[in-house]
């Protein structure tokens, strides 16, 4: 296996983002309990920007030591996006990201003031045969490509992107941009839900990940603090 492996400097155990992605802030903070010291960073989606109480939840993780990802996936006119970011940028958290094309990333980058802005490259949902019904017309390493050179022309700090991409992506871009890897999945966890491109937290990392998000496997676990912890000592193996 060829050597990607980040050469940035970040604790090792800040490298496991968990997905809260769960129905209200009372469970977020059940599960934030349950996972104690096993997870130090969590992702915070749509679904709980849905529940009304989404900036409550980021001020009591950040209170409890947490650093903090707001995956909200921005994509509307680019001053729209400007003054979305503007809302962000002072609540203390890392991460947000962009789903949109390049004036969208720019007026995120204008406004970013220390919040990092990940681009997303293609969703790990999408296979070839989607981006085909989409109407795009090269495959996915190509497009993940394209768009992770173009995020880092217009000034984000980094990419979402599958574990099977990303090490093209060191190969061309070296440590310049961030990357953040979802859809993994234990081996154990293989048997696919609605996550189609997926590597095990192991290959993410071997092959150029800074960060992984880890959600269902954990969550869903008989022991949720366990399978973290075994995720843990995974990545520790890696960077040891």
């Amino acid at each position: 296996m060829t050597d990607m492996r980040s050469r940035k400097a970040v604790p090792v155990r800040d490298r496991l983002i968990l997905a809260l992605d769960v129905p209200d802030r009372d469970t977020a903070l059940e599960t934030v309990e349950l996972l104690g010291d096993s997870v130090n960073f969590y992702k915070l989606g749509l679904e709980l920007f849905m529940s009304g109480s989404y900036f409550e939840l980021v001020e009591q993780l950040l209170r409890r030591g947490k650093r903090v990802f707001c995956d909200l996936k921005f994509f509307d006119v680019p001053e729209t996006v400007a003054r979305a970011v503007r809302q962000l940028k002072d609540r203390g958290v890392d991460f947000t990201t962009v789903h949109g094309n390049d004036r969208m990333l720019r007026a995120a980058v204008g406004e970013k003031n220390g919040l990092k802005i990940l681009a997303v490259t293609v969703l790990t949902s999408l296979d070839q045969g989607d981006l085909e019904d989409l109407g795009f017309e090269c495959d996915v390493e190509a497009l993940v490509r394209s768009r992770a050179k173009r995020a880092l022309a217009i000034g984000c700090d980094g990419v979402i992107s599958s574990g099977l991409e990303i090490s093209s992506l060191r190969k061309d871009l070296g440590d310049q941009l961030i990357i953040v890897v979802p859809g993994i999945r234990p081996v154990q966890n293989r048997p696919l839900d609605d996550q189609k491109r997926v590597v095990t937290p192991t290959e993410a990392f071997w092959n150029g990940a800074d960060y992984i998000v880890v959600g269902r496997p954990i969550r869903d676990a008989e022991d949720p603090c366990a399978k973290a912890e075994a995720i843990q000592d995974e990545i520790a193996a890696v960077f040891a």
